[in-house]
């Protein structure tokens, strides 16, 4: 059943980011005193007395900017307000109704939709200063004081806001949860394109400027693959590069994204190849033990011969030895080419980072391997390796017993890794081994 939409708006600066945060109950949104840091539309639920709504924080709206990054945010914001059921729009009470409140009114009362007038920065309830009525000449209702920072009056904003909302009675149904998949790359990719090609519409702001996103955007699709929870991240740069605060906190958010996902969408530049940042990036989703498929994007742009993608592929295996497991595949944000094929693969991805092996076929396996290649010694003594089991997945973790870890070679451990693999795929995903002595 679908949640109420709630859209939280405003001009920039007048901390929308922050009662996002706090209404959710969650530092999800960047927060900064710089204007214009929210660009794309940030989703999180709210619960309140044990109903829920999604709750939408859009970029501050500056109707008679021309810039074009404040153009977009201006349409993403309009995108929220199409969306939502109810809409708290935001001014703050220290710098009073400006001109620029009184246009954002005009744009909500066009829009048909209830709206809340949230002012915020009101630090001392039950004690607004005289200024605090000026909001009444927005012509939008009773404004509600609330402090975002502190959290004092967002019970009563609360309140209003879900006294315009219905809440149809929901089935508990034991619905599988979405794979989480995390699309991660440099700047300039196209991480933004591919998530407004898969949800159809202009979800993530895209431009030419390196940058552009700078909070992680979650979007919710399903179709014929299963469901899907995608995360658009900020373009990750070389540490010496990024000087600006809010990028500091775009590439934290960036590595947050990683941590949640289960799968984890590496993004190169097609016309630009490899780069020693790619592997950078890459090797995020390895220590985090994600599962991994390598995107070549913008492959539409690269002229071709009957050989290019077979030569790109061999080469990109060179680059990306160190995670030789991770299927490539060739696509285009743009066109839309080989998308449907990109969900195959992630589902695929997703379950075999998840795949258990029982301990028995395991060692099944085991005793052949040791039979095929034997042990390595050394100075007269000779690894034994007692039996195998595995001890958890995402990612798929053995542990393997044997009687003298120092003899347990780096170089036999991929061996064990390779047979393990050619029996079980386990592809797109890192193995991991665990070395016991026994009696540890």
């Amino acid at each position: 059943m679908a949640k109420p939409v709630v859209a939280v708006v405003g001009r920039p600066n007048v901390g929308k980011s922050t009662l996002f945060n706090k209404l959710i109950g969650k530092r999800v949104s960047i927060v900064d005193d710089t204007p214009g840091v929210t660009r794309d539309r940030i989703f999180g639920d709210c619960e309140w007395r044990g109903q829920t709504v999604s709750l939408i924080d859009t970029g501050g709206i500056e109707p008679k900017a021309n810039d074009v990054i404040l153009s977009q945010m201006r349409a993403q914001a309009q995108l929220a307000i199409d969306m939502a059921n109810v809409i708290i729009f935001v001014v703050d009470l220290k710098s009073g109704v400006v001109s620029s409140d009184m246009d954002v009114a005009q744009m909500l009362q066009k829009s048909g939709k209830p709206v809340v007038v949230c002012v915020n920065k009101c630090d001392r309830p039950g004690k607004e200063p005289p200024e605090f009525y000026e909001f009444y000449n927005l012509g939008l209702g009773d404004p509600i004081a609330v402090s975002a920072v502190h959290g004092t009056g967002t019970g009563d904003l609360l309140d209003a806001v879900f006294s315009h909302l219905t809440f149809p009675d929901e089935q508990q149904t034991d619905e599988p949860q979405p794979v989480q998949v995390a699309v991660i790359g440099k700047p300039n990719v196209g991480k933004s394109s591919l998530i407004n090609c898969i949800a159809g519409d202009n979800r993530a702001i895209v431009s030419d400027i390196a940058g552009t996103t700078r909070d992680t955007v979650d979007f919710a699709v399903e179709n014929k693959f299963g469901k899907f929870n995608f995360i658009d991240t900020a373009g990750l740069r070389r540490k010496s590069k990024v000087e600006d605060k809010i990028e500091k906190y775009s590439v934290i958010r960036a590595q947050m994204a990683v941590d949640r996902a289960d799968v984890c969408v590496i993004m190169i530049d097609a016309a630009q190849g490899f780069t020693e940042q790619d592997s950078k990036v890459a090797s995020l989703a390895l220590e985090g033990g994600k599962g991994c498929i390598i995107a070549v994007n913008k492959w539409d742009i690269v002229e071709k011969d009957g050989q290019t993608m077979d030569s790109y592929r061999k080469k990109l295996a060179v680059d990306f030895s160190f995670m030789s497991y991770a299927p490539i595949l060739f696509i285009s944000a743009k066109t839309g080419q080989r998308i449907d094929r990109l969900f195959e693969l992630i589902q695929y991805v997703y379950q075999q980072n998840s795949m258990r092996i029982s301990t028995g076929m395991l060692n099944d396996l085991l005793a052949d391997a040791t039979a095929r290649v034997q042990p390595p010694s050394d100075r007269g003594k000779r690894l034994k390796i007692y039996y195998m089991t595995q001890a958890s997945t995402c990612p798929p973790t053995f542990v393997c017993f044997c009687n003298r870890s120092d003899l347990f070679h780096f170089s036999y451990q991929r061996y064990l890794e390779n047979q393990i693999r050619s029996t079980f795929g386990l592809e797109g995903t890192p193995v991991k081994f665990i070395i016991r002595e026994r009696g540890d």
